[in-house]
């Protein structure tokens, strides 16, 4: 299913649609057919103007089984198309998640338009002249499927058909199985009388340029990349395998020519040690994971608040505590990335907005833990990791120069000595001397240094001096201001009273429930926070602003409590940890009473 939505999201993007998906599936490899928890579906939105989530409500489900419909009825609106595999709904199915009757007689759907379509069947006859196993055969169905839906969408297939000849070029009896399946299914849409609407979108208003469908996963992969070729810097991958953080490793894997190096370490520990150590020695150390992993890093995350090294951790975010939801979305590592490290040891921290921005995300991360010398932890999350939507191509000239000065001479008053904690003024960096570089020999190692000479010291001032100096590293970090959008064109609106605060992936649910209440004639104002450590310098006279702050969060207020501490700012939490990302809808019926009542 997850090959038929993403499909169908490429033929859709050629066409110049806006587009958002939502996949969801199951963690386990063999997930129960046929039950509640086994059901992986796809869900794509897609318009000719600009869209901001994957939608609330579908108008079309596939259902190629019961559990899928049950799964997914609740979603859809009266009027609904709903395309059944029939094959499927036999006693046996029906049972397995609880229906004493079958929803396709008992007059239960009767306020959806119902396609009761025997997809297997068809499909395995379309197929009789095929050389492929029965197995194979049925398998074909979801071709079926993409085929009727592409009828159905007028969508252009040729893409498909090529796809289709890669996937299985060793095996052509699979790709002539595939095509026909396919063919099938559209045949089936063009001469059956069942459905009596064909759509057609038409593209949508972009901004003129070369376009890409993308993830969040592979657009954070192509942003280091772009990171190491714009700093100079081999890029080093120190990972182990952690769902929904290994994309990045396989994407990253492909990219070699362009001085990537990838290592997939025997545990979260050694990942991070073999980034620290590519650091160390002149690279751009990377590593990802997702939330256990930042857990089993902590220590030697501290090492290189320490050390004082570049070093970007990434953690796509995934439903906790432990193994939790492995395959569903959550924002509750905020605390454990701004806090969660023995001692005092603060890292700065960024988080993407979308699937594109994982791109421009990756970069800043880079650049702020190049510039500053200091961990970055990078906080994606399963929503904008597995989603994807249109990415336009930038000129790659406009993105930040990262080059960055090795150490190469003795810094002393005496024109000797090196002192690797000399900073510069300007961002309290110490100097990054490639090991092996002739007369800059130095300490490093988790014991506390001393200031410039970075002797081992157990100075209570110096251990304090060192401590603030850390700190201060941090927060001199220069970010841009945080934006308000209030749907006004020149971003001025004095009437709105409430501001809804977002951070990472609640970006497009949180704006389109705000463009839905300006659109009734209700204002409001929304910001959106990419850095969370530090944060912008502008954010405590924009909170200021407002007599309401609503702070809407996949986790139980993380960010609240600390505009809280901060600003002292009674800002109103809207939280869910359901696995789900927050729906237009309902955070739009919640901020209608929070704007009404402000």
């Amino acid at each position: 299913m997850q090959l038929t939505g993403d499909r169908f999201t490429s033929e859709t993007a050629q066409l110049g649609n806006d587009i958002s998906t939502l996949p969801n599936f199951p963690a386990e490899i063999r997930a129960p057919a046929g039950t509640l928890p086994g059901v992986s579906s796809f869900q794509v939105h897609f318009a000719d103007y600009d869209i901001l989530t994957p939608g609330d409500a579908p108008n079309v489900l596939v259902a190629m089984n019961p559990a899928a419909l049950k799964a997914n009825l609740a979603d859809l609106p009266r009027g609904a198309d709903i395309i059944v595999n029939t094959d499927e709904f036999t006693r046996r199915n029906l049972a397995k998640v609880g229906y004493q009757a079958s929803p396709l007689d008992d007059g239960s759907l009767d306020g959806y338009v119902l396609h009761p379509v025997a997809l297997t069947s068809m499909t395995v006859g379309a197929l009789a002249e095929h050389d492929v196993s029965k197995k194979d055969a049925e398998r074909a169905k979801n071709m079926f499927a993409l085929g009727l839906l592409s009828w159905m969408y007028s969508r252009p297939y040729e893409s498909t058909i090529r796809f289709l000849e890669r996937k299985f070029a060793a095996r052509p009896e699979l790709v002539a199985a595939n095509t026909a399946a396919f063919k099938a299914g559209w045949n089936f849409g063009e001469t059956t009388e069942d459905f009596a609407v064909r759509y057609e979108v038409k593209p949508a208003k972009m901004n003129p340029g070369t376009y890409r469908n993308i993830t969040g996963n592979a657009a954070l992969s192509l942003g280091l990349v772009a990171a190491g070729v714009r700093s100079g810097l081999p890029v080093f991958l120190g990972a182990y395998p952690i769902t929904p953080a290994s994309d990045i490793l396989h994407e990253l894997s492909k990219h070699k020519r362009f001085g990537v190096t990838t290592m997939q370490a025997e545990d979260e520990i050694a990942a991070i040690g073999a980034a620290l150590g590519a650091s160390y020695g002149g690279a751009l150390g990377v590593t990802t994971t997702s939330g256990p992993g930042v857990a089993l890093k902590g220590e030697t995350i501290s090492l290189a608040v320490a050390l004082e090294l570049p070093l970007v951790i990434v953690d796509v975010q995934r439903a906790g505590p432990s193994t939790g939801m492995p395959t569903k979305t959550e924002q509750a590592d905020l605390n454990m990335a701004l806090f969660g490290r023995h001692g005092e040891a603060p890292v700065a921290v960024v988080a993407p907005r979308s699937p594109s921005d994982c791109f421009f995300a990756a970069l800043e991360a880079a650049r702020i833990a190049l510039t500053h010398r200091t961990p970055v932890i990078l906080l994606s999350d399963n929503y904008v990791a597995n989603g994807s939507e249109p990415w336009l191509l930038p000129d790659v000239e406009s993105l930040p120069d990262l080059r960055v000065e090795f150490a190469t001479e003795p810094n002393g008053e005496d024109g000797k000595s090196f002192l690797p904690y000399l900073r510069d003024p300007a961002t309290l960096a110490r100097p990054w001397a490639i090991p092996g570089t002739p007369g800059l020999e130095h300490r490093i190692g988790g014991l506390e240094k001393a200031d410039k000479t970075g002797d081992i010291s157990y100075d209570p001032a110096n251990h304090d001096f060192m401590v603030r100096t850390r700190a201060a590293r941090i927060e001199a970090i220069r970010v841009p201001d945080v934006e308000v959008e209030t749907g006004s064109p020149n971003g001025v609106d004095s009437d709105a009273r409430v501001l809804v605060l977002g951070w990472g992936s609640t970006y497009g649910p949180i704006g389109a429930a705000c463009r839905g209440l300006r659109q009734r004639g209700l204002p409001v104002a929304q910001a959106h926070l990419r850095h969370l450590a530090p944060l912008p310098a502008n954010l405590g006279e924009v909170l200021a602003r407002y007599e309401r702050v609503v702070i809407p969060e996949m986790n139980l207020g993380q960010l609240a409590h600390v505009i809280r501490a901060r600003y002292l700012v009674d800002a109103i939490g809207y939280n869910q940890v359901r696995g789900l990302p927050f729906t237009a809808t309902e955070l739009e019926t919640m901020l209608e009473e929070v704007v009404k009542n402000a």
